[in-house]
């Protein structure tokens, strides 16, 4: 997992495929890779911005015409970057610069997995699209059975405005209800995705994987098997401090609930963490709070009455959204909401700007989606985009003045300064180190969002003492560390379907089982392999990898103390803010500009002195909570 991995790599790669000449070609050289590796790069980029292009405008109108220039977009990009990887191979037996080396390498590792013939590769990218579509169309409609349209004036929601619901009720009924009703929408799901598994594993294949799962975990400057050793040593890091926040918090569960938490398998009902996929659980804080008088009497900050009192003071342009009885549909509210989404990202642009960075471009704020436009269909789903690859960024989101959605801006700036900070590099070294990298940027920003950062922007007028840390390291937990058996799950189970090891008859069964094992929650109702829950994340019918995720909730503490150390900061760990400091900036944005040029052991040494992914930062900022909570937990088991 260290400096030689990239070499052992290197052999594997070189395995795939058979580099003698064919007749009539002259042997391949150096200088010949050279070539074809300026040629590759200019062309990729002109597909690769097409095929941006072409996303953008399925994911912020959905329509079946828009899904189908995507998917014929998409297979063109695709069979081009078929058709350069099967050439690249010509090369694997060539001594090469190592710069030029890894070019070809990451050419031949980033290729989809997509197969060679036409009619099947037409058929996934067909299949991509409108898995895309369904997810970004679903809706629960109340009172209206799955199998039946709904009526005219039936109330129907998509998933911000149930997650929305979800994260304020403490009605086990009404959660119950939106849970189901938004997991139906996976069933029609399940056979198309079936079919583009199949179809996936038949590019894998040809590629030289046994699968795409493999294919997936080969992207890492180590072997698929070294990869998910590498995942396994980090989570077992970690679950001592999962398991002692599970069980504190199942145990207030069950005295704010009673028999509608309680299980006799000691699993957690998923529709009682305040989030749809029971992913993060930082909304049911309330309910979790600490009891003790000395530790209850500190309050997190309200920060969504606090940023829309201080943005309706700051832009009468968007105070009415705030507005008791305005129409938010209308066209004044509209622009209001629209102004207050604005406002809500030049937060995440000034922390950037604070550090040193350059404004986002004009183009940012005139093509960005901040909100849910009112005459079509959009995916809501919070991304970044960098559309040519060198300052064409933007956002895609439904954004919502709350802390989620404070938090989430930060996030996905993180990775627009990313992309525009690698954009100088060529075009298949434009990407994050790895993609965890890519993810755990903006969320390392965000840990800088503590009580002294908000005090200096006006969000709150004082800064808690230190005995306050135990509340608000709770709050931190049940986000960053909840998430964790989370993104490992998700992605083992689309592993082993991949493998084969879990058969269509079986996904929700599997589903269930890990989430079981790594999670410890348990669905609120009997779920039957007629469902297709993992249908209803996002991140299965569009088909993103979800490892990143789990790096990048260890990668970010990494990096913050890095940051942090070099903003000259002495104290708690979880009480550092780096916010103006130009030192952090350049320490950071040194990472950046590398992308992906060299192997993400090398690039994470120098932000960090460690070569590995290592979750020894993530227990020194959680130590106090982790203390605190094995304390809670044995009084409790004393007790009973």
């Amino acid at each position: 997992m260290r400096s030689h991995v990239l070499s052992a790599l290197l052999i594997v790669a070189a395995s795939f495929t058979c580099t003698q000449s064919s007749p009539g070609q002259s042997v391949p050289t150096a200088a010949d890779a050279k070539a074809f590796v300026d040629r590759a790069n200019t062309e990729l980029l002109k597909l690769a911005t097409d095929a941006s292009h072409a996303e953008w405008t399925a994911k912020t109108d959905i329509t079946e015409d828009t899904e189908a220039t995507s998917a014929l977009i998409s297979e063109q990009f695709t069979a081009r970057s078929l058709e350069l990887t099967a050439e690249s191979h010509r090369w694997d037996h060539v001594t090469l610069l190592p710069e030029l080396r890894r070019q070809i390498l990451l050419m031949q590792l980033n290729t989809p997995a997509a197969p060679k013939d036409p009619k099947l590769l037409a058929e996934q990218t067909q299949l991509a699209a409108q898995l895309t579509g369904m997810y970004g169309k679903g809706k629960f409609c109340a009172y209206t059975p799955a199998v039946q349209p709904p009526a005219t004036d039936a109330k129907c929601m998509g998933i911000d405005a149930i997650s929305n619901i979800m994260a304020k009720s403490q009605n086990p009924e009404e959660l119950t209800k939106l849970w189901v009703g938004w997991h139906a929408i996976g069933a029609p799901m399940k056979d198309k995705y079936s079919r583009f598994i199949e179809l996936q594993n038949i590019g894998a294949k040809e590629l030289g994987y046994n699968d795409t799962g493999e294919l997936w975990r080969a992207g890492y400057d180590m072997t698929p098997a070294q990869f998910s050793a590498e995942v396994e040593r980090a989570w077992a890091q970690l679950e001592p401090l999962y398991r002692e926040l599970h069980a504190y918090v199942r145990t207030r569960l069950i005295a704010k609930y009673g028999k509608a938490a309680q299980r006799p398998d000691g699993m957690i009902p998923a529709h009682l963490l305040g989030n749809m996929w029971a992913q993060e659980w930082g909304n049911i804080y309330d309910i979790v709070a600490p009891t003790d008088a000395k530790l209850s009497q500190f309050k997190p900050v309200d920060l969504e009455v606090a940023l829309k009192q201080q943005i309706a003071e700051k832009d009468p342009a968007a105070a009415p959204a705030f507005a008791a009885g305005t129409d938010l549909s209308s066209d004044s509210g509209h622009a209001a909401s629209l102004a207050a989404g604005r406002d809500m990202v030049h937060y995440g642009e000034n922390f950037f700007k604070s550090l040193g960075f350059a404004p986002l471009p004009a183009t940012f704020w005139e093509r960005s989606q901040f909100v849910h436009p009112r005459d079509r269909e959009v995916v809501c789903h919070a991304s970044a985009w960098d559309l040519d690859s060198a300052d064409d960024l933007r956002v895609k989101m439904c954004i919502e003045v709350n802390a989620d959605y404070f938090t989430t801006v930060h996030h996905e700036l993180g990775h627009n300064f990313y992309q525009r900070a690698y954009n100088k590099q060529p075009f298949l070294f434009r990407n994050g180190a790895n993609d965890g990298f890519h993810e755990a940027i903006g969320d390392a920003v965000a840990l800088s969002i503590t009580p002294a950062y908000l005090k200096t922007l006006g969000l709150t007028a004082t800064e808690p003492p230190v005995e306050a840390d135990i509340p608000l390291q709770l709050r931190t937990a049940l986000d960053k560390v909840a998430f964790l058996p989370f993104a490992l799950a998700l992605d083992k189970w689309r592993w082993q379907v991949f493998s084969g090891e879990i058969k269509p008859a079986n996904y929700n069964k599997a589903w269930w089982s890990l989430r079981a094992k790594y999670q410890g929650v348990a669905p609120p109702v009997d779920r039957t392999d007629a469902d297709f829950d993992a249908g209803a994340k996002n991140h299965i019918p569009t088909n993103v990898p979800y490892a990143r995720y789990f790096l990048a909730r260890i990668y970010q503490f990494q990096f913050y103390k890095a940051m942090c150390d070099a903003s000259g900061y002495k104290g708690p760990l979880n009480r550092c803010s780096f916010y103006g400091s130009k030192a952090a900036g350049d320490k950071l944005n040194k990472m950046l500009e590398a992308g992906q040029s060299k192997p993400w052991q090398q690039t994470l040494k120098e932000m960090t002195g460690s070569d590995h992914l290592d979750a020894q930062a993530m227990l020194d900022y959680f130590a106090p909570l982790y203390t605190w909570l094995k304390e809670q937990n044995q009084a409790r088991n004393k007790v009973q």
